[in-house]
């Protein structure tokens, strides 16, 4: 499954399956396939981006968000909250906490999430913008795509407590690179944990 997930940058992803699923695209390239499923945690510019979801959208994508999406120009906006689960397109999407603790930027109470992804019997974690939360002691999944970069997320401090705490076989980081946060963090999240850590 590895090989089939694409890090296209900061928070953004591409799982390149049969079904073609986005998680939170922003500043894409061009050439990318049209998507099937996009995913979206939470309103901020550099999650949920009109402009990059009109970019890959079709008429039959679904597109779910915990708070919607005005101004996408075809597909199908599903809203999603903390705990639901779907099947979409054959895969299985649960929606799970993500929310700063001690910091504003994304409250607990503001109901934005990150996803649980079954797809060809692999469970991808994308911890959205988050810090280490208790509910991560909970999830079990394959890989586990955490962000690191600091100031509005965890640090790679926190990142590898969530990585050794979450239940998963591979932890990938993320959440670096184009507005917090750089490649030597993403590098102290591989030194430190006590796992499978690889950098896209």
């Amino acid at each position: 499954m590895i090989e089939k997930l694409k890090w296209l940058g900061h928070a953004s992803f591409l799982i390149d399956s049969d079904v073609k699923i986005y998680i939170d695209p922003y500043d894409l390239k061009q050439g990318l396939p049209e998507a099937d499923i996009i995913l979206v945690t939470h309103p901020h510019y550099d999650h949920l981006s009109v402009a990059d979801i009109n970019k890959i959208v079709k008429d039959d994508t679904v597109i779910i968000s915990p708070t919607g999406a005005e101004g996408v120009k075809k597909g199908k906006v599903e809203k999603i909250k903390v705990g639901e689960k779907k099947e979409v397109k054959g895969v299985k999407i649960e929606a799970v906490p993500a929310y700063n603790i001690g910091k504003s930027f994304h409250k607990k109470d503001a109901g934005w999430v990150g996803y649980i992804v079954e797809v060809e019997g692999k469970r991808i974690y994308h911890a959205g913008d988050t810090d280490f939360i208790p509910e991560m002691k909970e999830i079990s999944c394959d890989i586990a795509l955490l962000p690191c970069g600091g100031t509005y997320t965890m640090d790679w401090k926190e990142a590898v407590e969530a990585g050794n705490a979450i239940n998963t076989k591979t932890v990938i980081p993320m959440h670096w690179g184009k507005i917090v946060g750089d490649k030597s963090d993403a590098e102290k999240v591989k030194e430190n944990l006590k796992k499978e850590v690889i950098i896209l």
